[in-house]
Formats: structure tokens, C-alpha cells, sequence
């Protein structure tokens, strides 16, 4: 069984049984791959290969009860065909460059019983179809294929959604300056080999015939405009009445105006250098995770969550969400001192600051405890507990009098106990 097969095991009804669905907006439910070369450039490409490479580093989150066997498939290989990185990067690419990505399940059975994995789809044109009042989307891939699966079960992500109800819009609005940085580079290139060349204009003193002045011309550049010609020096007799370099200056985008272009990408695509060259700080990781990374990582959970999962599976708790940890991309020092403070106020266990520093979890019983410093208290209850014993809430790890191993100490002879101990 090939893939197309196994991603689509029902057979595809002849195209006439299905009708356009009517939607409130009058737009025609219909996507087209977008072929204006978006993937092509060398600055959209980085773009989209750096929120791409972020997003791989999600880590899929499955709840609900019985939801081992999907969270160890999402985590690890999502389809007999890709592991979670490279699911999770397509994905990202395709949401970037086509602004609709379309995830289809992968199911155990030609019955479609249980999903087993997903896979993310590039059709060439996407339809929203309408057969005994139940929606679908048929899909023609550029191999001539064409599947249908039923709506409901089709994850769609999109972005800047405006008229149609189902999908993206187009990259229209970077045609412009997709046409600048063409130009951009044309120039650059175009100066260059204008500048490599060396160009002169001789004027005979006498009239000669055409195959005597090609003769004499290839016999000038012969002797002087070659790598022979080490001296730099041009001798000519008194054949030539003149001779005169032509001095070319080929026009090239300016460092202003490249600047102003490349911020024109960065604008639309919500990148800056920083993300894009990997020398980011803490708080400008923040800021492009909050911006970007976090709206297509909830956008990413709902999509999953509502095609695998029914109304009253999600109501029962069910849930598919995709998190990254991002105090893993501070500075050591950062690291520290938060892991720190969490850890000191019950926020944090060892586990999940050993995951901070990238270090394996324990998985003990007391690697699972949250701790808490005692050297915060509520100011209406001082002077009201009873000397020895202390009321504790909270997770079993909490510190304090009252739990067992952590009796006070008795009071030095001669004196009562030191305020606050």
C-alpha cells in the first residue's frame, strides 16, 4: 500500500457527486498552492526555516484518559514516514510559505477506526465539497491524485484568513518586495561583472576596411588588455587617433535601501537578525516566541485536539497540546537564578529544573516534591501557632515544623528559642 492509499484507504467518488459548499461569505471555499517563489529567495527562505526550526523543538502534550499510546506516537513518530521534528518543521514550513497547512490522520485500518499518526499534506489545490449534507475536502496533488477525507477530521491551519472561511490568503502582499530583492540581487550581480571588465573606445586616423579594423582590434587587445600585459602600460602608434577608457558605473542598491528591504521581509514574516543569525538574547527570544512560536503552538493543539477528538472525548478531558520550555534558551546565569527561585517556592520540582539545564529527570519520588523556604509567613498568623507544631498544606515535600524528620531542635539551656527559628 503507497502512501497516498494509506493516507486516503476510502475510494474517491467520481467528482460530480459533490457540490461546492455555500459559505456566509460568498467566497469560493477553494485553495491554490501559491507559485510566486516565496520558498525561492534566499532571505524568505531563512525566514521560514527559523520559525520552522523553533517550532520542531515543540514538545506534543497528550491528556485525558487513555491518552498514553498517542502522546508516545506524537512525541516520537507521528507517521510510519517521519519523526516529530521533521513533522513538526514541515509543518512550519508549509504555514509559512502557503499560509494553509492541512494535516491529515493516518489511521490503523482501511475501517478508519483509530488514528495512529498524522501527516502533513502539499496538495496543489484544496476544495471544500458538500454530499448528503456532510462536508469535505477534496484534494488534487500535482501527480494528478486526487483524495477526499471529511472535513471534521481535517486539520487546517491558517494564516492572515480574511475572505475566505476556510483558508489562508495568498503572499500577494510580499509580491513587491519580492520583486525588490530580485532586482536587488540582479544589480549586485550585473555591477560585478560590469566592473570585471575593462572597455575602451579607439578611434582610427585612417579608413580601413571591416576585416583590416577587426584585425587590428583583436591585434590592440592582444597586446594590451591581456594578463600579458603586466606593466599596465597601452602603447599605440599613430594608426590610432585616440583611445579612451570608458569609465562604467553600474547602479547597485544602496546600504540604506537594501536595509529598508530586508526590514520590509522581516516585517511581514516577524523576524529580526537577531532570531534569524542565532544571536538572540533571553528577552528577544521572549518576545519572538510570544509573537510567533506561541500563537502556531495553541493554533497547533486545537487543530490536533478537534480532528482527533469529539465533542464529548474533549468534554471527558481529552486534549492535545504542543509546549516548548523556554527558560531552556537563557544564559546560564538566567537559568540559575530562576531555577532557583521557582524551585525555593514550591513553583518548581528537581525534575522539571533538572529539564532546564537539559539534564535528565529522576523520576524518583523525591525528585517529584516541591519545596518551600520558611522564611516568608502571613503577618496576621505570627505568635499564633502552637511551639512545635504547624499547620502544613500543600504538596507533601513542603518544609517546616510539624513534618516528620523536620522536628525543631530543642533550645539551648538557659535561654528560649531564637525568634524566627
Amino acid at each position: 500500500m503507497g502512501l497516498f492509499e494509506k493516507l486516503f484507504p476510502q475510494k474517491t467518488a467520481e467528482a460530480a457527486v459533490y457540490t461546492y459548499f455555500k459559505t456566509l461569505g460568498g467566497y469560493t471555499p477553494v485553495y491554490t498552492s501559491f507559485e510566486g517563489g516565496v520558498y525561492e529567495m534566499a532571505l524568505t527562505r531563512a525566514c521560514i526555516h527559523t520559525f520552522a526550526t523553533h517550532v520542531s523543538k515543540l514538545k506534543p502534550i497528550v491528556t485525558g484518559p487513555g491518552s498514553g499510546r498517542l502522546e508516545r506516537v506524537l512525541q516520537f513518530q507521528p507517521n510510519p514516514w517521519m519523526d516529530t521534528k521533521k513533522y513538526l518543521y514541515r509543518l512550519g514550513t508549509i504555514y509559512m510559505t502557503e499560509n494553509t497547512a492541512f494535516i491529515v490522520p493516518v489511521y490503523s485500518d482501511e475501517l478508519m477506526l483509530r488514528t495512529e499518526g498524522f501527516y502533513p499534506i502539499l496538495p496543489s489545490q484544496a476544495e471544500i465539497v458538500e454530499r448528503g449534507g456532510g462536508q469535505y475536502v477534496r484534494f488534487r496533488f500535482p501527480t494528478g491524485q486526487v483524495g477526499v477525507l471529511e472535513l471534521e477530521n481535517t486539520g487546517i491551519l491558517t494564516q492572515f484568513q480574511y475572505r475566505s472561511d476556510f483558508f489562508g490568503e495568498g503572499n500577494g502582499a510580499l509580491r513587491p518586495t519580492m520583486e525588490l530583492l530580485n532586482a536587488q540581487n540582479q544589480s549586485i550581480l550585473n555591477g560585478v561583472k560590469a566592473s570585471a571588465s575593462v572597455r575602451f573606445l579607439a578611434r582610427l586616423a585612417n579608413v580601413l576596411k571591416p576585416e583590416t579594423m577587426k584585425e587590428e582590434r583583436d591585434r590592440l587587445v592582444q597586446d594590451n588588455l591581456t594578463a600579458g600585459n603586466s606593466g599596465g602600460v597601452m602603447i599605440f602608434d599613430s594608426k590610432y587617433a585616440d583611445i579612451k577608457q570608458i569609465d562604467s558605473k553600474p547602479y547597485i542598491v544602496d546600504d540604506k535601501q537594501a536595509a529598508q528591504i530586508r526590514e520590509s521581509v522581516f516585517d511581514y514574516y516577524g523576524m529580526s537578525d537577531a532570531i534569524l543569525q542565532n544571536k538572540y538574547t533571553s528577552d528577544q527570544w521572549s518576545a519572538y516566541y510570544e509573537g510567533k512560536i506561541e500563537p502556531f503552538a495553541i493554533e497547533l493543539g486545537l487543530v490536533h485536539t478537534n480532528m482527533t477528538y469529539t465533542p464529548a472525548e474533549v468534554a471527558r478531558g481529552k486534549e492535545i497540546a504542543f509546549s516548548v520550555n523556554r527558560l531552556q534558551h537563557m544564559t546560564m546565569d538566567d537559568k540559575l537564578e530562576t531555577v532557583t527561585q521557582l524551585f525555593d517556592r514550591g513553583m518548581m520540582n528537581m525534575d522539571e529544573g533538572r529539564e532546564v539545564f537539559q539534564l535528565p529527570a529522576l523520576n524518583t519520588v523525591e525528585s517529584k516534591k516541591y519545596y518551600i523556604r520558611r522564611d516568608y509567613a502571613e503577618v496576621n498568623a505570627l505568635g499564633k501557632e502552637p511551639q512545635g507544631k504547624t499547620e502544613v498544606s500543600g504538596d507533601a515535600g513542603v518544609q517546616g515544623p510539624g513534618v516528620p524528620g523536620n522536628e525543631p531542635a530543642p533550645a539551648p539551656e538557659g535561654g528560649g528559642e531564637e525568634a524566627g527559628e
